[in-house]
């Protein structure tokens, strides 16, 4: 079977990019080669090439894994997106990525294109757990392994705050004009938590660079929003039924795609307005809304969906109970947050909901689930905090915080054990011995930088959260999600 890539490979009725890929040079890095980038900011690149050209192409670079560079180069970065709703689905093949690199075995070339004049902002998708970022300070986590790596060799670097820090540092002392960071992770003030970073990890290995950082490095704030599972073999052979060749890079991903970004770019970008880009003067609110609304829901029917033997998010929504569970956390979530103009908060919840129920993703719940003390601050605690502040009903806040305590005990109703996929795994293991709920939530509570003061001091909180646990713990989730839900 002809592969993707190669001369005349692709049938004449497939999508195909809009431009000469080979007639347009490189202008932006990406770090966190994975299937979001590839489905989110590569298309709105590709979207930009066509309206209004420019050097614009994208390297694109894995900090650990080399599988997206083999996948990609011999397909010369073209790869394909497979739209899917309840009309159908739909492919497209993108053009902006030019070439993929692997940090881990491609350092050289990697620290190359981020020093080369023509770089102008590095994009970033590496999701929470890979900023090495403490959130109590704001500044580096000094446990985390890539920042204890960087901190030992900072003129090889690996992880992300020292690759940036090592290339601005070396664009610097060139005379090359700094990069712009644009971070495109489900973070809050994602820029400025990036700028943070990078300021705290220059002070530690490059001094002088800090008042640079500082002043002379722009770090726009952005909120991207598409939702894009995991690919699976199934995904692999649908593309190639549709487009007619073999393609090792496809991805699916809903129809659904937004990005809001602040309009902050001091040596230019690209045209990104014409795939639908919005430029704001401030992101945040766009962000609060949803991280609370969309992520918080995620995160919340992840948990009670996959401990309730739910493999999809669609098999949540045709769920009765889980279904009026995520209407009332998007209700909830909605409430702490402030009006937003242009924004009708009831709508986007509703669509929230038809997005969720879409009947062609097979969005696992698992995979949702990971992470969850690198995410729930901001997704599910964060909101609650809100809520109390308000004075508004603690109970979806306290139903998903109960749902990923009980996640934290590693088995099913019936004894089946998983990995919880979580940075402070070991953590959450020792925590969640024993079976007395009150005694799992204290020590859960106790882990630092988890859950904000504010609710730990609240024993309305504390037994808003018990309640629900212990129910778990004791009947099984499925009777929590029918008492939940009456």
């Amino acid at each position: 079977m002809t592969r993707l890539g190669t001369p005349d490979s692709l049938p004449g009725t497939v999508a195909r990019p809009g431009y000469d890929p080979s007639a347009h040079g490189t202008g932006i890095v990406h770090i966190g080669l994975g299937a979001f980038h590839k489905a989110h900011q590569a298309v709105y690149t590709d979207d930009a090439l066509t309206a209004e050209g420019g050097d614009w192409r994208i390297i694109g670079v894995s900090l650990r894994s080399p599988e997206p560079a083999e996948e990609l180069t011999p397909q010369k970065g073209l790869y394909t997106v497979i739209e899917r709703d309840v009309d159908g689905s739909r492919a497209r093949v993108i053009g902006a990525l030019a070439r993929a690199l692997c940090a881990r075995t491609d350092a050289q070339a990697v620290m190359a294109a981020l020093c080369a004049p023509e770089t102008r902002i590095v994009t970033i998708t590496v999701t929470e757990k890979g900023y090495g970022l403490d959130r109590a300070t704001g500044g580096i986590d000094r446990s985390h392994p890539a920042i204890v790596a960087d901190l030992a060799t900072p003129e090889a670097p690996q992880g992300l705050a020292g690759l940036l820090v090592r290339a601005l540092a070396l664009r610097h002392a060139a005379a090359v004009p700094p990069f712009t960071v644009l971070s495109c992770d489900n973070l809050p003030d994602n820029g400025a938590l990036t700028r943070s970073l990078l300021i705290d990890m220059a002070r530690h290995v490059a001094p002088d660079l800090v008042d640079h950082i500082a002043t002379g490095v722009a770090f726009p704030g952005s909120m991207v929003d598409r939702i894009t599972p995991a690919r699976t073999p199934a995904t692999l052979a649908l593309a190639q039924e549709m487009i007619g060749v073999e393609d090792h890079a496809a991805i699916e991903a809903e129809s659904f795609r937004q990005w809001v970004i602040e309009d902050r770019f001091p040596t230019g970008r690209p045209a990104w307005q014409a795939g639908g880009a919005l430029f704001v003067p401030e992101v945040r609110p766009f962000e609060l809304m949803k991280l609370r609304m969309l992520n918080g829901a995620h995160s919340m029917l992840a948990y009670a969906g996959f401990l309730a033997g739910h493999r999809y998010v669609r098999d949540v929504m045709a769920d009765p109970a889980l279904a009026r569970l995520v209407e009332r956390h998007l209700r909830a979530a909605a409430g702490t947050l402030d009006p937003l103009p242009g924004v009708d908060l009831d709508g986007y919840a509703q669509a929230l909901s038809r997005r969720f129920a879409n009947p062609h993703l097979g969005h696992e719940t698992y995979q949702i689930a990971m992470d969850g003390t690198q995410k729930l601050p901001q997704r599910i605690l964060a909101p609650a905090a809100e809520a109390l502040r308000r004075g508004q009903p603690l109970d979806a806040f306290a139903f998903a915080s109960a749902a990923w305590m009980r996640y934290t005990q590693g088995r099913q109703d019936d004894g089946t054990g998983y990995a919880l996929r979580d940075p402070r795994e070991e953590d959450l293991r020792a925590a969640a011995q024993g079976e007395d709920a009150g005694a799992l939530y204290d020590r859960l509570a106790r882990l630092p930088g988890l859950m904000p003061e504010a609710l730990t001091a609240a024993p309305d909180w504390r037994a808003a959260v018990v309640s629900r646990l212990d129910l778990m713990m004791r009947q099984g989730m499925p009777a929590a999600l029918i008492a939940e839900a009456d």
